[in-house]
């Protein structure tokens, strides 16, 4: 981890450039350019509040307003889900960087993940704008949503580490990383309660690292309650996120000599 972060110091202005570079060649040709990102998202958002709370007249969740109780979760999934799809095709998309250049090729992912993580941020103060226009007043407990960001990040990174190591090798993980971003949207408490649920199936449920996220993301904006509070869960993620980044940083380390030979 030392290392890592060394590495990432001494080559942040290289990565700031390739990450704006990443960003602007997502969207290039298009009319609108980098602001598709934010219009995708807020697009969506405006489907389901329109969808639910005009059309289905959606009922409070927890006397908060269904609109505001959705965005807590959906804002870190949309994180998650740009994150993990991108940062999985970070080493073959930027495989002139591994062939040509001198350059730490575990730094690949992050590229993807500072794009998705600007986009991320700009709709947190998003979110806190909207609960600022239902009438909430800002709150200490908000602050709480930059540890939690911080917390997807690092599993974001081990993540990105084995799946885009593998991918080299194994094409197929890309669709399989589509598929368990798609049924991993309905089998996280995202768009449901996880209250639905007997008590005595929530700990299948919280086995998912990222229950802790989105559970975290509400606990900040609705239900005002600190991350140590829940000392069990935090403790939980933290390993198996500690794990997976070692994990990940192992097979990209065991991989990576090969990547020339196969890209």
């Amino acid at each position: 981890m030392f290392d890592f972060l060394k590495a990432i110091w001494k080559n942040k202005r290289l990565l700031l450039e390739l990450t704006k570079n990443d960003f602007k060649q997502k969207y290039v040709g298009n009319l609108l350019g980098i602001f598709w990102a934010f219009i995708q998202p807020t697009a969506m958002i405006a489907i389901f509040w329109f969808v639910f709370q005009v059309g289905f007249k959606s009922k409070p969740v927890d006397n908060f307003p269904f609109i505001l109780w959705l965005v807590s979760g959906m804002f870190p999934w949309f994180y998650f889900a740009e994150g993990l799809s991108t940062g999985t095709n970070s080493i073959i998309s930027n495989s002139f960087l591994v062939k040509k250049i001198v350059f730490r090729v575990s730094l690949l992912p992050l590229i993807p993940l500072l794009s998705a993580l600007a986009i991320h941020i700009f709709f947190i103060f998003f979110m806190f704008g909207m609960f600022i226009y239902y009438g909430y007043s800002l709150d200490i407990y908000w602050l709480q949503i930059f540890y939690y960001m911080f917390a997807l990040s690092i599993l974001l990174i081990g993540l990105s580490w084995i799946t885009s190591s593998v991918i080299v090798f194994f094409k197929d993980i890309g669709q399989l990383v589509n598929i368990i971003i798609q049924f991993g949207f309905w089998l996280t408490p995202v768009f449901w309660n996880i209250s639905m649920v007997p008590e005595k199936y929530h700990w299948i449920i919280k086995l998912n690292p990222l229950v802790y996220i989105i559970e975290g993301y509400r606990n900040s904006m609705i239900y005002k309650k600190w991350f140590w509070e829940d000392s069990t869960m935090t403790l939980y993620y933290w390993t198996i996120t500690g794990i997976i980044f070692f994990i990940g940083g192992m097979i990209f380390k065991k991989l990576r000599p090969h990547f020339s030979d196969v890209l």
